[in-house]
């Protein structure tokens, strides 16, 4: 069994977005593309993006701190710390609203 501090890892990936110039930082933290599940978290400085892409399976997004919105074709979704934001199967983005971390959790489908 591995165990991990979400929250140290958290803390971490802010300060990572902060210093780059793009405003985000990632680390896969379970899986990885030879498993069927994935769970990375991102983190994002304020008014940093995540462009528009494709959903590889179904996905949830739990927003661990911050704001973030998620954006699917002419529609929106905000979510704060503590929410569970259900990602759609279309294409989508996502922006923080303030400074953000999220967890994203990916089941691929074949």
């Amino acid at each position: 069994m591995q165990k991990l501090s979400l929250d140290a890892r958290v803390r971490e990936h802010l300060e990572r977005s902060a210093a780059t110039s793009a405003g985000r930082s990632a680390e896969t933290v379970y899986g990885g593309h030879e498993h069927a599940l994935r769970q990375t978290l991102i983190a994002l400085r304020a008014g940093a993006t995540l462009a528009e892409h494709e959903n590889p399976g179904e996905a949830t997004l739990l927003v661990l701190r911050g704001r973030v919105r998620l954006h699917s074709g002419e529609t929106s979704w905000e979510g704060r710390s503590g929410d569970l934001l259900i990602v759609p199967s279309a294409r989508h983005s996502l922006e923080a609203i303030e400074d953000a971390a999220a967890l994203l959790t990916v089941a691929k489908t074949s």
